[in-house]
């Protein structure tokens, strides 16, 4: 049964009864339709256009920018590090397969959360998410400025000291991160199958180059360089594992994709699987060989470590060029990717009132949400532009690792009250799967650093402040009298 949804309240709600209030999904499907009087979007993505968002989002990121970062904290392990990350990501990869498979719209984990757990539990999802997207894009741009730099050198230039990084690293902007950024944000603000497309070329070409470094760095493999394996202790591997994780939420921003997917039900748990078997084997060959071309101890302070190995092998200064071009582009692809999820993320809390409308509004012509876009884009370029990569990705891994365990909840949770409502993927050796992948997750949050949770702590409180003073009052959902409220579940559960 269908119930209009009033942004008048016609009964005050008590607190703690507007927390645990959950959405149908046969009410967010209705919604998603029509995208709640707000614009629809359009459907033009098929399973390729999908898998490609989800290995976009991912491929790259952990090798381009975060190895020299990680590589001194596991040693030679590293590979290990990005298969315990992998694992971690699979778990709950298959978790957000099943999810997206039944509630196939733009919400990702916020959605899934809603339906089962209740306002309170997804406003806190949705605000990880926030962190999660947003902070991820600003981190994976920063990487482009030495990449950039690597480009140049070619030449014999370098950029100018104040362009090349933020106040904290002696500089003024890190202009690179701020240009990718603020060229994805125009991008996606043409449509999605525009960006869709342009998305794919550049994954083919991120494939390439990362093969085409395999191959190179092969050459010169030293089995040595692997021993002692572990010379940081197992606690070094699960430390890398933690920070690297961020690497693999590609999947989480094909969710996304629900209302502009052709065939979401279909595809997108395809597509989630299909990408993280491809990131996850590229990552691990990407690691061995450049392990295997250097010792563990070259590695410390190199944030470029792919293009710099390039060099000092093939020394053609072609190659390099080359090569840096192409790195440039395969973090502007991941930079494209999660952007678009996180635009997506905004868009159906703004459906709900949690976030302001402006944040949901489609333009009739792109059928995307151009405010949003350039709103969420200007956010996250200015980030980029004057925060450290460090600090950046760790707080991005802990958010991303709370929202997947809370995945994991979620279809526990719907297995158990709705058995019977359509699955298109069924996550195998149930309940073991999800119950592994919240375990997971855990374990990867319990060994990120204090100073990480201390910043976790503080913009889940800055998340209470927003949601009591605008999320509480404008919420659609709190909204509903009683009876209402009631109504909208009828029939759906």
């Amino acid at each position: 049964m269908q119930t209009t949804i009033s942004t008048e309240r016609r009964a005050p709600v008590r607190l703690d009864q507007q927390l645990r209030r959950r959405k149908s999904i046969s009410s967010m499907l209705r919604e998603a339709e029509n995208n709640a009087g707000g614009g629809k979007m359009h459907r033009s993505l098929g399973l390729l256009q999908l898998t490609m968002i989800s290995v976009g989002a991912t491929m790259g990121t952990g090798i381009l920018v975060v190895l020299g970062a990680t590589v001194p904290v596991a040693g030679p392990a590293i590979w290990i590090s990005f298969v315990l990350a992998g694992i971690t990501a699979l778990f709950s990869a298959i978790s957000y397969a099943e999810m997206a498979g039944m509630v196939p719209v733009s919400g990702s984990s916020y959605s899934y959360t809603y339906a089962t757990m209740g306002e309170g539990i997804a406003w806190v999802c949705g605000w990880c998410l926030v962190l999660e997207y947003a902070v991820s894009v600003a981190a994976v741009a920063v990487g482009a400025g030495e990449y950039v730099n690597e480009a140049l050198r070619t030449f014999g230039m370098d950029l100018p000291t104040a362009l090349a990084g933020g106040p904290t690293e002696g500089g003024v902007v890190n202009l690179p991160a701020l240009v990718v950024v603020v060229l994805a944000t125009l991008l996606l603000a043409r449509g999605a199958r525009e960006s869709a497309i342009v998305n794919t070329i550049v994954v083919i070409i991120k494939a390439c180059i990362l093969v085409f470094f395999s191959i190179v760095a092969f050459t010169a493999f030293d089995a040595g360089n692997f021993e002692p394996l572990l010379p940081m202790g197992a606690a070094g591997v699960t430390g890398a594992a933690s920070i690297v994780f961020f690497s693999y939420i590609g999947f989480d921003a094909a969710s996304t994709a629900g209302e502009e997917a052709t065939n979401p039900k279909r595809d997108m748990p395809r597509a989630i699987m299909l990408s993280m078997a491809i990131v996850t084997v590229t990552y691990v060959l990407v690691a061995v060989s450049a392990i295997g071309a250097r010792d563990w101890t070259w590695f410390v302070g190199t944030q470029a470590a792919l293009v710099q190995i390039i060099g000092e092998l093939t020394g053609q200064a072609w190659i390099v060029l080359l090569f840096a071009v192409a790195a440039v582009l395969a973090i502007a692809s991941v930079v494209l990717t999660v952007l678009y999820g996180q635009t997506r993320i905004l868009l159906t809390m703004s459906r709900d009132g949690l976030v302001p409308p402006i944040f949901s509004r489609v333009s009739k012509r792109t059928g995307t949400p151009v405010a949003g876009t350039f709103i969420t884009g200007g956010i996250v370029a200015i980030t980029a532009g004057f925060i450290p990569l460090g600090a950046l990705a760790e707080a991005t891994s802990i958010g991303t690792l709370f929202a997947f365990a809370l995945v994991g909840v979620s279809v526990i949770y719907l297995r158990r009250k709705q058995p019977l409502v359509e699955r298109t993927f069924k996550a195998p050796l149930y309940p073991l799967t999800p119950l592994l992948g919240i375990a997971a997750c855990l374990f990867l949050m319990a060994n990120l650093s204090w100073h990480t949770w201390l910043v976790f702590g503080i913009w889940m409180l800055v998340g209470v402040g927003l949601y009591l003073g605008y999320g509480r009052r404008r919420s659609r959902l709190g909204a509903l009298s009683k009876q209402q409220y009631i109504e909208s579940h009828s029939g759906n559960q």
